[in-house]
């Protein structure tokens, strides 16, 4: 029996990540048989193109970053999420193909067209069947990822982008939610981690009773 495979999306400094954490943890302790990962990162290869692009001194082109996360998630997938999810695990991935149509798209400006032609050959047919969207104001999740970043060494390129194209980004998340309501999941991501959580598990768990 084919598993399921459900993809958190939202802003730097959203608190997917930690909550993507805590809902695996909730599964497991429920007898779930869950796989956790990431993009860009999830396999060797991914985390040497993670690094390579995330921590470069150098001026990454926005045609080289398009395609970069797009051979990240080729290898990913084939490597990783499609083999998991033919063992039946739960599949819960820290961004997927949402993230490019977001921050390339939105936020970088790439075209629908190219877009969506990069994310169908990358992702290989494959789309999350449940994508949960942690929603949060853009100053408070800069305000989140600054303090995160602060307790960092290691510089991320990511850093340095505007409050205007992290609004573009989370207009693009909402576009993708209206236009696919039965797989997006809107998440409230202001307040306190454990209502956050409770949030999720509602959403999680009404979707695997259905599934």
């Amino acid at each position: 029996m084919r598993g399921k495979f459900i993809s958190f999306e939202g802003i730097d400094g959203s608190g997917k990540s930690t909550q993507l954490r805590l809902l695996a943890g909730e599964l497991r302790f429920k007898g779930c048989n869950v796989l956790t990962t990431i993009e860009p990162g999830g396999t060797p290869l991914g985390r040497r193109l993670r690094e390579a692009f995330l921590e470069t001194e150098e001026t990454v082109a926005p045609l080289a970053e398009l395609l970069l996360f797009a051979a990240d998630r080729a290898q990913h997938v084939e490597f990783l999420v499609k083999p998991a999810l033919a063992e039946g695990k739960i599949v819960v991935t820290d961004r997927y193909a949402d993230a490019t149509v977001a921050y390339q798209g939105g936020g970088r400006g790439f075209s629908e067209k190219i877009v969506t032609q990069v994310v169908k050959l990358a992702a290989n047919g494959l789309t999350p069947d449940l994508t949960v969207f942690f929603d949060l104001p853009i100053e408070k999740a800069i305000l989140r990822a600054g303090s995160r970043r602060a307790d960092e060494t290691v510089r991320n390129r990511m850093d340095g982008e505007t409050l205007e194209f992290y609004e573009r980004v989370r207009a693009a998340y909402l576009q993708i939610a209206r236009k696919e309501p039965k797989r997006f999941r809107i998440v409230d991501a202001d307040g306190r981690i454990e209502e956050i959580h409770g949030r999720v598990m509602e959403v999680v768990t009404e979707f695997l009773s259905k599934n």
